[in-house]
């Protein structure tokens, strides 16, 4: 029996592409559209705005293919490109709320110590309970929408993506441990958000 053909790297792909060879970059495509169409719902939480940078992104990568070295993975370098133009899209579109999920940070007491009151820790225990999970879902989605733009690329890149905090960084632009604090910050906003929201339905 034959052994199966190992799959072509992306890498091998981008380098056949740049040399001319269409089908090399219809394949590209292909294997990466449907992630990066949902990374670009979560970063804009708009759907035809992801459409938008979808379409942004291969044209950007085509334009590219000349620029990739190889120091990195395609995917990270792919997922600079979409980020970036989810980002352009954002600024363009001033679609974000301007009340973002900052109000729902922990508060402290004059101590230094976190101060949650009995009912708001009764409500996190149960917050599945309370919001169904079809709810918890678009309730989360929406919160994510309202993140500081730095907390949202880090926390869907690192908790929704599963990429590793280095590879956030490299995407970003940024260091491991500012990614590691952002997404720390924008999972506290996300919880009291969502923990406010139980309360009310309790």
């Amino acid at each position: 029996m034959e052994a199966l053909a190992e799959p072509i790297s992306d890498e091998a792909l981008v380098s056949r592409a740049a040399a001319g060879e269409e089908a090399a970059f219809e394949d590209l495509v292909r294997r990466h559209q449907e992630r990066v169409y949902r990374l670009a719902c979560r970063l804009t939480g708009d759907e035809a705005d992801a459409a938008d940078v979808l379409q942004e992104t291969f044209l950007q990568v085509f334009r590219h293919l000349g620029e990739f070295r190889g120091e990195a993975r395609f995917t990270t370098w792919l997922f600079r490109v979409v980020t970036n133009a989810a980002l352009m899209r954002r600024r363009a579109r001033a679609r974000r709320p301007a009340d973002s999920l900052d109000a729902f940070m922990p508060r402290f007491d004059a101590e230094g110590r976190l101060a949650p009151t009995p009912a708001q820790l009764q409500v996190t225990s149960q917050i599945e309970e309370v919001l169904d999970r079809k709810t918890l879902a678009e309730r989360a989605s929406a919160g994510i929408a309202r993140l500081p733009d730095a907390y949202r690329d880090a926390f869907v890149l690192r908790d929704l993506e599963e990429l590793p905090t280095a590879e956030v960084a490299s995407v970003l632009g940024i260091a491991p441990a500012a990614v590691r604090q952002r997404v720390h910050r924008a999972r506290l906003m996300l919880r009291g958000y969502l923990n406010e929201l139980a309360e009310d339905k309790a």
